[in-house]
């Protein structure tokens, strides 16, 4: 029997749901590479026996127990489905960005050093290839590459079996500031420790049966896996995937199935909030909205709250990392999100510890020692949920691991009843000033900002050289006065550098890389950050 009282193994998930009697039926923005001529509408069943298949292909193509499989192609759910048949049959997935391109994917799979590497034609054509690993091509015939049609039909192997305590999947970091970290999972740290507090009801957030949630996230990170087991263990009414944050595309299917519990990306709600303000929009049945990987900009915040014809609508922010999981959570509630005697709200408050799971100590990066409420320092958690470790890294991780304590490398200020506020990443810092708390009053002060990144410099032998925000408007252009009123009490500031929209570097997760800016706009400027924890 693989019923079970908890989803405690990934392989078999879909399966256990089909046992279970689900009756989630999921719809997709467009099919899946894993199965490009099955459609966008499948049931729990269909889902079950995709990843028995999917697990026959993968043994057929060499993959045995312990082995790595590589995946990196487009970003979609089927990411999940092909981690949950690697795991069936004993292997570990490594989950990669399809936006990394030929350099890091080859650095990062010459670490892995993985038995076979999974893609897809577009994906294959731009560069993933030529590595000399043996190549499963999900989408039909590419140039030296396995068409995975040719492995169907294979015997199901059975469902294999592993220790809470081994590698179950590996996920990498964002790589906003370089080479992304691998980050080793296990299935007590992910599923046990993590994933399975999800599938409690709890009251307003818990998923419920005559839900319709919805997901629109980078599919290659741990999240996507965690959302997987945890919604669908739900069973709600309706699963809604989506693969690309185009409004267009997206506004599709959110409007056809509107949905009440969405989890997205910080980029694709800042995309969807000309969108969420429509007469039309698809977010007026929306009860949770929830956010992670990044924090929210207020304005944005406010427009979906604003959106839901809900009376009480909630927007659930978790701040956390892919080393550790979810350590802060914090509800804002339209009330939180409007502007009190000229005062602006903010999403930096990441509200307290988990309760019973998480602890947070705010040291000197110098000392180490904890520093007094009120005052920044380096943020240390401890969490049950921690990774096991850095695939073939084992000195950096090391430097960020100290007993039960792990750095995350952003500075922060715990208030005196212990709420956490987060000021910059320890890389991006400016002495006596806080990039992100700049970066949010603009965005408040000029409603035509889509994007704020404000770059911070070092000391020069003239001096400091004022922080540079870097723009993006909805017409591409900004007013002089406007701006002059905007920053008239604030710090000094460079004139504002406006660019488009495509023009801004983003990693999977859809953060601002914010290194890549520098190196183009203030080549030779340094930072003031050390990055020693990056």
């Amino acid at each position: 029997m693989l019923t079970r009282t908890k989803p405690l193994d990934l392989g078999p998930l879909f399966e256990t749901l089909a046992e279970r009697g689900s009756p989630t039926v999921v719809r997709l923005s467009r099919p899946l590479e894993l199965a490009p001529e099955a459609g966008t509408e499948w049931t729990i069943p269909q889902l079950a026996e995709l990843v028995r298949e999917t697990s026959a292909q993968l043994a057929a193509a060499g993959v045995a127990p312990g082995h790595r499989v590589a995946v990196h192609k487009r970003n979609h759910w089927d990411y999940a489905l092909l981690a949950a048949a690697a795991v069936r049959i004993g292997a570990v997935p490594a989950l990669i960005s399809g936006h990394l391109g030929p350099v890091s994917l080859r650095s990062l799979l010459r670490r892995l050093e993985p038995a076979l590497l999974v893609s897809d034609r577009y994906t294959l054509a731009f560069g993933s290839s030529g590595h000399g690993i043996r190549t499963l091509c999900l989408d039909g015939p590419a140039l030296g590459a396995i068409d995975a049609d040719s492995l169907r039909g294979g015997a199901v192997p059975p469902v294999h079996r592993r220790r809470h305590d081994e590698p179950l999947v590996i996920i990498h970091t964002s790589g906003t500031t370089g080479l992304p970290k691998l980050v080793v999972h296990s299935t007590s740290s992910l599923i046990r420790k993590l994933t399975a507090a999800e599938t409690r009801a709890l009251p307003i957030l818990s998923v419920r049966r005559e839900d319709t949630v919805a997901s629109a996230v980078s599919f290659s990170h741990g999240r996507a896996v965690s959302w997987t087991i945890s919604a669908l263990w739900r069973m709600p009414r309706t699963a809604l995937l989506l693969a690309d944050s185009d409004p267009e595309q997206a506004g599709r299917l959110l409007r056809a199935h509107r949905p009440t519990v969405l989890e997205a990306l910080p980029a694709s709600y800042v995309r969807w909030q000309r969108m969420a303000a429509e007469p039309d929009s698809p977010f007026t049945d929306m009860r949770v909205f929830i956010s992670t990987f990044d924090a929210m900009h207020p304005p944005t915040v406010r427009t979906f709250l604003t959106a839901s014809r809900r009376r009480h609508p909630l927007w659930l922010q978790g701040w956390g990392q892919t080393e550790t999981g979810p350590l802060t959570f914090r509800l804002l509630t339209r009330r939180a999100m409007a502007e009190r005697d000229g005062r602006h709200p903010t999403t930096r408050d990441l509200g307290r510890p988990i309760p019973g799971r998480v602890g947070l100590r705010v040291v000197h990066p110098e000392t180490f020692r904890p520093v007094r409420r009120g005052e920044p320092g380096v943020i240390l958690a401890r969490t049950p949920g921690r990774c096991l470790g850095y695939e073939g890294e084992q000195e950096r991780w090391a430097a960020k691991a100290s007993g039960r304590w792990f750095n995350t490398g952003d500075i922060g200020v715990r208030s005196r009843t212990g709420r956490l506020r987060l000021l910059d990443r320890e890389v991006d810092m400016i002495p006596g000033l806080s990039c992100v708390e700049l970066e949010d009053v603009l965005h408040e002060r000029l409603p035509d900002v889509e994007e704020v990144v404000v770059l911070g410099t070092g000391r020069e032998a003239g001096g400091h050289r004022p922080p540079l925000p870097v723009l993006v408007t909805r017409d591409g252009t900004l007013d002089p006065r406007h701006w002059q009123r905007a920053v008239h009490d604030l710090p000094p500031l460079a004139e504002p550098l406006l660019i488009g929209w495509d023009a801004l570097p983003r990693t999977g997760t859809g953060k601002v890389r914010r290194h890549e800016l520098r190196d183009r706009y203030l080549t030779g400027v340094a930072a003031s950050g050390t990055g020693r924890w990056t």
